[in-house]
């Protein structure tokens, strides 16, 4: 990731956007990562604010090329761990690595090799989108100019407008627009959906099927859970500065608590399914059992089939129940 400082010379002038500082070499982000075999690694991940232990001994892997969805409420350390990630922060303890190169010792080369839209996304107010655009590009280097319009066409971000004037919508399709342009092999996007109409969102998500599909890897946070489960092959959930659960979105759909009605031909009799480890809670109306299942169904199939079942109707877990049974029954992993 090199995020631009501007020069002296330029008419902006200040600060670099959200802090950052910048490597002015033109180093593109196309530059091979390094021989690894996770993109983003994470061991003992601590940080602490004085005496507040903001994340608390993370151990992350993710492999390349797929899209990591990371998850928890307010609070929990998702944008701490970003901020660490992306070289913007140093751990307190333990060590984060990006294709191989540590975030702290090894800092430039990691971000060379990221593609970062923070959740705060801020820019030059004074430069209008092309020109904040084209100085990043000429910046990192090797980035194709047809990419970029390709990018602000399909997000409809007009690049004339001074950043400035632009509304809040407006300002995060160009906060994604610099994250993607330069093709890098890491994508980091905190919340990046703030703020956009459903059809841009829409749009993103296919730009972040087509970057997996390329290849790259996608460390994606966001509070909409439905936008996560479209497109993630794996997510954590992160509870109170740790990791609580890290696996595939299809592994945490088939541990989900699920709800299925089961109809007969007559009302099925009390208890009858009291001996299924699986059942949480039943509730018999007329000739429909409405029941809560966690895990497999089988045994509960198996149980019903004798009963004269006339209909099955299974409602799917989604990863929006997935998260909140995390959070409110504290399951470990």
């Amino acid at each position: 990731m090199t995020v631009a400082r501007l020069q002296e010379s330029h008419p902006a002038g200040g600060p670099a956007p959200n802090g950052m500082s910048v490597d002015l070499a033109r180093q593109g982000a196309g530059e091979a990562a390094a021989s690894t075999r996770w993109a983003v690694e994470c061991h003992a991940l601590t940080k602490r604010f004085g005496r507040r232990e903001v994340l608390r001994g993370i151990d992350l892997q993710v492999p390349p090329g797929l899209v990591f969805g990371y998850l928890g409420p307010n609070g929990a350390g998702k944008s701490t761990t970003i901020r660490v990630l992306t070289g913007l922060m140093r751990p307190s303890q333990g060590w984060v690595h990006v294709f191989g190169h540590d975030v702290v010792r090894d800092r430039t080369a990691a971000q060379r090799l990221i593609g970062y839209l923070p959740g705060d996304f801020v820019a030059f107010p004074e430069l209008t989108g092309d020109q904040y655009l084209r100085h990043l590009a000429a910046l990192r280097g090797g980035v194709s100019w047809s990419v970029v319009e390709r990018l602000t066409e399909r997000l409809r971000l007009d690049l004339r407008h001074r950043i400035g004037t632009l509304s809040h919508g407006n300002r995060q399709k160009l906060g994604i627009a610099q994250a993607f342009m330069h093709e890098p092999p890491l994508l980091v996007l905190d919340e990046p959906t703030s703020g956009l109409d459903p059809l841009v969102q829409r749009e993103f998500l296919h730009l972040v099927r087509e970057a997996r599909s390329a290849g790259q890897t996608v460390f994606l946070s966001s509070h909409v859970l439905s936008e996560v489960e479209a497109v993630a092959d794996v997510v954590g959930i992160v509870r109170e500065g740790r990791l609580v659960v890290t696996d595939s979105v299809t592994n945490l759909q088939r541990q989900a608590v699920r709800r299925i009605d089961l109809v007969f031909g007559r009302p099925p009799p009390t208890g009858a399914f009291d001996s299924v480890p699986e059942v949480r809670e039943v509730d018999v109306v007329d000739r429909t059992a409405h029941v809560t299942v966690e895990g497999s169904t089988a045994a509960l199939l198996r149980a019903a089939a004798p009963l004269g079942i006339e209909n099955v109707v299974a409602h799917e877990g989604d990863l929006e129940e997935i998260f909140l049974n995390w959070y409110e029954h504290g399951r470990e992993r």
